[in-house]
């Protein structure tokens, strides 16, 4: 993995050097699960063991087996969303929390929660509202080259259009301020998730940044939900459906411009016809390419217009994020609480 300027290794550091074992910074880790009761339990325990002040939450996505019952065995808070999909499960986790931090973990045991103490120090530190935890392995099976491949080239495509901040878009691992989670839209339904997370983040240019996390292979017997190719696709799908919704002038604009490309081609054999002869023998395409000059002057145009409304939409979600006090302010209250 390409390391930026915004990457930092993470060790464990312990909490002594920050204020979080006060009861009034709230800190809750949010592990979304389908069908993960063989690794459930060492999840909790494991951010339970390194995070002891937190509340964990797991939501149980529709499991068909034990994930909830061994979730309250490992001493986790369980929800319930029966619409399937990892997106609604993050949905209902970021509505029915109340914290100060959270952390977002998926919950088949491949992440490291040694490193979680770490990257809350960094995030309350720094004053950050996103932090994004990169995986780094060795162990070939812990990720699949598929899945290699297509987080590469989707990040990629993120950073192209929005920002070069993450390189890995895809990771499931990450830490969030109050005033971003309740800020967040949240209208994916699935692994999409992810990207929807770091583009709203790229997008109201919130503080954020990314450091590496150790990622280990499933235990055995344990199977991944991701499908390479149908959430691959369905990712991809959210990405343009983001750049129309978050570029427009960049979408609409680009097909415009292509439309009009293709006429000023079809229009060349014509205007040298017309100029030698004085008239235009292939009228079906002189009417093609009048249509497609006016065709992608209203893209043009829908993508100027569109882009005011963008901009309008942007400045509402600034103000809301902006509305939530920051993770400074609650550090600043907690210390007026205890001299008082």
């Amino acid at each position: 993995m390409t390391r930026n300027r915004n990457t930092y290794p993470v060790t464990h550091s312990g909490f002594s050097s920050i204020e979080l074992e006060s009861a009034s910074v709230r800190i809750a880790v949010l592990v979304p699960c389908f069908n993960e009761e063989l690794t459930v339990a060492q999840t909790v325990c494991g951010f339970r063991s390194a995070l002891p002040n937190a509340t964990i939450v797991v939501c149980d996505n529709n499991s068909t087996d034990g994930t909830a019952w061994h979730a309250r065995e490992a001493g986790a808070e369980v929800l319930t969303e029966d619409r399937q999909g990892k997106g609604n499960a993050v949905r209902r986790l970021f509505a029915d929390v109340e914290a100060d931090i959270y952390l977002l973990v998926d919950g088949d045991a491949t992440y490291d929660p040694d490193a979680a103490p770490a990257m809350i120090e960094r995030m309350f530190n720094a004053n950050l509202d996103f932090l994004n935890g990169a995986r780094v392995t060795e162990i070939a099976a812990a990720y699949r080259p598929g899945h290699r491949l297509g987080n590469y080239v989707l990040s990629n495509l993120v950073q192209t259009i929005f920002g070069r901040q993450f390189d890995d878009m895809l990771s499931g691992y990450k830490v969030f301020s109050r005033r971003f989670v309740k800020s967040f839209p949240a209208t994916s339904s699935g692994f999409e998730i992810e990207t929807e997370l770091t583009v709203h983040a790229l997008e109201l240019r919130v503080a954020c940044t990314e450091v590496q996390t150790r990622y280990v292979d499933r235990p055995r017997g344990s199977v991944s939900k991701l499908r390479t190719y149908r959430d691959g696709a369905r990712i991809l799908r959210l990405i343009v459906n983001l750049v129309r919704h978050e570029r427009p002038l960049m979408f609409f604009g680009l097909g415009g411009a292509f439309l009009m490309l293709m006429a000023v081609l079809l229009a060349i054999p014509l205007i040298a016809t017309y100029l030698e002869t004085g008239v235009v023998p292939r009228l079906p395409t002189a009417v093609l390419v009048v249509g497609l000059t006016v065709t992608g002057v209203l893209s043009l145009f829908c993508g100027m217009i569109l882009d005011t409304v963008s901009g309008t939409r942007r400045e509402i979600k600034r103000l809301a994020y902006l509305s939530i006090p920051a993770l400074r302010d609650i550090k600043a209250q907690s210390a007026s609480r205890g001299e008082a």
